[in-house]
Order: C-alpha cells, then structure tokens, then sequence
C-alpha cells in the first residue's frame, strides 16, 4: 500500500502539478530560450538576405517613372486605341506638351527620357529636344489646336505609332516588360507579345550564343571539370598519412587566402599570348607558334576551374573520411580486385559528397562575373556582367532586377532538380 502511494506521489510535483505538464513546460521554456538566442541571426538574414532579394523582385515589376512625370498623358492614352488610329487625338498632344515642358523646366524630364530609351531607342533624344523646344512655345500665347502639328514640326517621330505605344506602355506602375525585356521579347502595337527582331535580339539568341544557355553551360562545364581534378585530390587527402595530408590541406586551401581579383590576374599573366605557359611550350617545341589562351572559353575555363576546385575537394574529402577503410579491405578480403573494390564499394559511398559539391560550385558559378569579365571574349560573358552593367553603367535596375529574378528562378530549378534526382536529404558535407 505505501509502495502504491509513493508511485502516485511521483507523478505529483510541488503545486499539484503533474510531471508530464512540469516536463513540457521546462521544454517550452527552453525552447522559447534557444529561439531567443537565435533572434538576431534571423533579424540579420532578414535584412541582409531575405529583404534585399524582396526588393530586387519588386523592382523587376516597378515602373513608377513615367506615370509620375506624365500622369495627364498617361490617364490620356488609355483611352487610345493603337489599332484604330495611328496616332492619339490632338487633346493627348496639348497634354503632352504641358507636361513635358514643366518636366523640362523641373529637370525631370531626363529621368522619363532614359526610361522610355530602354523601350524604344532614341526616345532620349527625342524627349529632351522636344523638351527644349516645347518650353519656349509654352512662353507665347497659348497654341489651341496646334499642338500636333507643332510636335511634328520638332520631329516626324511624333506621327509614329511605335513612339506613342511606347509611351503608353510605360505609363503602367507596374509592368513585366523588364521580363519581355530579359528574354528577348515585346509587345507590338497590337499588344501581342513578340520576339524582338534579330538585330536588337541580346539574351536568347540561338543555340550557344544566348546568354542563358552560355551561363547554365560553362557552370556545367566548370563543375565536371572540377569534379574531375577534385575527386582524385580529395581520396589522397583521405588516405594519405597525416604528415603529407595536412600539408597537401594547405595548398587545396591557399587560393581561400588569396584575392578572387589576385588569382585572376594571376591566370592573365600566366595565359597571354607573351605569358609563362606560351614561354614553356614554345621552349619545349610543342607548338612552332604563341597560341591564344585567353579572352576565349578556354581562359574562361581554367580560371573557373582553378578557383572553384577547393569548393568541389572539400565536401568530397568530409565524406571519404568517414568511410571506414574496412569496408574496401572486406571487399578484396573476398576476392575483388582493388579496382573492383574502390568501384563497387568506395566510389558509391563518395557520391553524397560529390553531389554536395557539384550543386555548391554549380550555383557558384552561375553568379560568377569577375573572371569572365578579366578573361573572357565579348562572346563569353555570363548572365551576371549584364546585371552588373545594367546596375553600375546603364542604371536599368528594373532590367537587372529582372535577369536577377529569371537567374534565381534558374538556380531554384536547379535545386529542386537536385532534390528529385539525387534528394537533398542525402547530401552530406561529412
């Protein structure tokens, strides 16, 4: 009978309260502690990561420009029909013109120019003589009915149809031309959408020379080079005696303490047509005449390469290190050939760390622009050079934002795939 009541009193804790809810209090009070102590990594991702990606998507689909400098203008041709007639009516002319000669006399009218110039080439200049000319008709008496002929006066642009489409297009806050834009596409008169003529034709031009195709190839490229040099490196890593391994560690991890800008112009010297490799073979007669190894794909290559190997040994060697060596001399224990044994026993082991690091320098290299940049040709450029020169020359952030978001779609295609094929759960990195 006492032995019973002792039992009952061990689920019993001071308060009368059981032991299981005593328990999943102190969890829950735990747990809220543990989430406390993370807050501020989760604060700094948000604004560090997460926020500055939101607003790069929401920049590929803000168009605000032109619906703020030309508001009349704009809430006027969406009344017009281009199908109809080939120009808006008079009243859209009179519009115009009183909007654009306050922008000119406000200096905003350079902003809505270069907005419309990425449309349409030759709004900007077309926009700011207009401009000009439009403010000193504004100072006399007031032109009724005139409007368009005077714009045509300034220039027979005025009566094309393409110019006042164009206008009418950008008017919209927010828009997906900057994704039209990205892949090489755009809307007609009728408001179909079209592919750009070959001549304006820059990111999905055909076969290996679109720009798309070229990242997405020379990231492949890379990687299967890499998992080629990586694999034999990371397996002497693995099994060589610690005195060797540590010290062939430090060379696999030297380029990490050496500028990515250092280690390219390191290739330059070394790849130029007067450089160190030309000096070598042409000393050893391999070759009668000095060979361009760089400014083309194959400079591009091996200085990718070159850069990304120590992201593709590392995940490898953290997998074979933990592959107990038993298990290959259990297997020529049995009759196997060593080949036999390191194909059918250590190889399929080594395939998580080979996936972890094919997808690692795979989405790597797709975001790479330096060293495509140093030495590459024109027809070598990644995705990523556009987006910085759409960013720091062009000022197109809406366009760079744009290709940004179609490469972050690409690289969450690429994961995804990963995740179906090989399974993201069987990813290791040791």
């Amino acid at each position: 009978m006492a032995t019973a009541q002792q039992t009952m009193h061990t689920y019993e804790v001071m308060g009368g309260q059981s032991l299981k809810a005593a328990l999943a209090k102190a969890e829950r009070r735990n747990k809220i502690r543990a989430f406390m102590l993370v807050v501020p990594l989760l604060v700094f991702i948000a604004f560090a990561f997460l926020a500055p990606i939101v607003r790069m998507m929401y920049f590929s689909f803000e168009n605000p420009v032109i619906v703020e400098t030309f508001p009349k203008t704009v809430a006027a041709l969406a009344d017009w029909d281009p199908t109809g007639a080939p120009t808006p009516p008079e009243e859209v002319y009179a519009v115009l013109a009183e909007e654009i000669s306050r922008a000119a006399k406000d200096r905003s009218i350079g902003k809505a120019a270069t907005r419309l110039n990425y449309d349409k080439g030759g709004m900007r200049s077309l926009m700011t003589k207009t401009g000009r000319r439009v403010s000193r008709m504004q100072a006399g008496p007031f032109m009724d009915g005139k409007w368009k002929e005077a714009f045509l006066k300034i220039s027979k642009k005025w009566g094309d149809r393409d110019v006042w489409v164009t206008i009418k297009d950008a008017g919209r806050r927010y828009t997906p031309s900057y994704y039209l834009k990205a892949l090489d596409f755009r809307r007609n008169a009728e408001g179909d959408i079209v592919p750009e003529p070959e001549s304006r034709q820059l990111y999905l031009l055909t076969g290996m020379d679109s720009v798309w195709v070229r990242t997405f190839w020379i990231s492949a490229l890379v990687t299967i080079l890499c998992v080629l040099l990586g694999y034999p490196v990371a397996y002497l890593l693995a099994n060589l005696p610690l005195r060797y391994s540590n010290l062939l560690m430090i060379l696999v991890l030297l380029p990490f303490w050496t500028s990515l800008l250092v280690r390219t112009t390191a290739w330059v010297v070394v790849l130029q047509t007067e450089g160190v490799l030309n000096d070598v073979l042409m000393f050893l007669n391999i070759i009668d005449e000095r060979i361009q190894l760089i400014f083309n794909r194959f400079g591009v290559l091996v200085a990718m390469t070159h850069i990304l190997l120590p992201f593709m040994i590392l995940p490898i060697y953290s997998v074979m290190k933990n592959i107990p060596p038993s298990y290959e001399r259990a297997a020529r224990s049995l009759g196997a050939t060593p080949w036999t044994a390191f194909w059918r026993v250590y190889f399929p082991q080594s395939l998580a760390g080979i996936g972890a690091g094919g997808l690692l320098v795979f989405i790597l290299a797709l975001g790479y622009y330096i060293t495509p940049a140093l030495v590459g040709g024109p027809t070598d450029q990644m995705v990523s050079y556009f987006i910085a020169d759409h960013t720091n020359r062009s000022l197109n952030w809406g366009l760079a934002s744009a290709l940004g978001g179609i490469l972050l779609v690409g690289v969450l295609a690429v994961y995804i795939l990963y995740d179906k094929v090989v399974g993201i759960d069987n990813m290791k990195l040791g």
